[in-house]
């Protein structure tokens, strides 16, 4: 994932209860990395993977459109989605 050169935040979290949906697997449970990237087209991309793992998935409703607040504030509404679980998708 090459995000350098575009605005991108990048956290480890532990799911909640119910884990996040991915767009290729399903649900992802346990410790994950988030990324939320601005990308190319002005869209916000968000990836999750298990922390320390080689692949990427796409977060269910990624991507999508940066909210007024910014690209952070997405960034921080998707770690309290995927802490909370419950199949956790990008909010909005």
């Amino acid at each position: 994932m090459n995000s350098e050169q575009f605005e991108h935040y990048r956290d480890e979290v532990t799911a909640g209860p119910g884990g996040a949906m991915t767009d290729e697997v399903g649900v992802v449970t346990g410790d994950l990395t988030v990324v939320t990237a601005q990308r190319p087209d002005g869209l916000a991309g968000v990836r999750v993977q298990y922390t320390g793992a080689e692949e990427w998935y796409t977060l269910t409703g990624s991507p999508r459109a940066v909210p007024p607040a910014g690209l952070k504030s997405l960034h921080q509404a998707v770690l309290e989605a995927v802490r909370a679980g419950g199949g956790a998708q990008v909010p909005g």
